[in-house]
């Protein structure tokens, strides 16, 4: 388990740097910047919880353990950050005049996520799980997760090869959420956090294959209407 563990987390950096590269050296626009800037942002953070989960399969210690449990905390740090970005990529993609109301509802949430990650309670330093403030902390990301669900949803029929990127955020969200409040019971759960990861480089994807097309918010070439 852990030779296969281990070398998806590898493929999963390797892509999501590789995905996050094409996309910022190949883009049209503002918005194909900041999902590339999103992507390795992410993909940062992720290093920071699976390299030392790799090399505690491999060479298990007291120093390992510490740094899982600070990975964890900047990992929820840069997966907040990613769907802040997102919401900016909705808003450059489509040429959306931004709501102000809704930008500080999402920087209000963005700041109560980081506010309820930083208590000692949560026990990052020690890597273990505190279950209640575990689903506490997640209330903001997951409205945050939700908003921008909405918002790629109602925007779906207008760039064909973008349509499913509100689908991969609730799958993603599908696959987390029994991690974050079953794991504890079941430690199985956390498998989940693999099609979770898969949902990621889809998402990736589609969006690689986006810029790859010329797909700008200026034409909207692949129109549905």
């Amino acid at each position: 388990m852990k030779y296969g563990e281990t070398s998806f987390d590898i493929i999963y950096l390797i892509l999501a740097i590789l995905f996050s590269t094409y996309i910022i050296v190949k883009r049209k626009n503002k918005a194909h910047l900041l999902m590339g800037i999103a992507i390795l942002v992410l993909a940062f953070g992720d290093a920071f919880h699976l390299l030392p989960r790799i090399i505690n399969y491999f060479a298990p210690s007291d120093g390992v353990n510490i740094a899982l449990g600070v990975g964890k905390f900047i990992t929820s740090i840069t997966m907040t950050a990613f769907y802040v970005f997102l919401y900016h990529v909705y808003i450059e993609q489509f040429d959306v005049k931004p709501n102000k109301a809704l930008t500080i509802i999402i920087y209000v949430l963005t700041v109560i996520r980081i506010a309820l990650l930083i208590p000692p309670q949560n026990g990052w330093f020690t890597n273990e799980n505190n279950l209640i403030l575990g689903i506490v902390r997640n209330i903001p990301f997951f409205i945050m997760g939700v908003i921008v669900i909405v918002l790629f949803f109602q925007k779906r029929n207008v760039y064909k090869i973008l349509w499913p990127l509100w689908l991969y955020i609730i799958l993603s969200f599908a696959f987390y959420i029994p991690v974050v409040v079953g794991t504890e019971f079941v430690p199985m759960l956390g498998m989940f956090m693999i099609p979770k990861t898969i949902c990621y480089l889809i998402m990736f994807g589609t969006y690689a294959a986006c810029v790859k097309k010329g797909i700008d918010n200026k034409e909207n070439v692949e129109s549905a209407e």
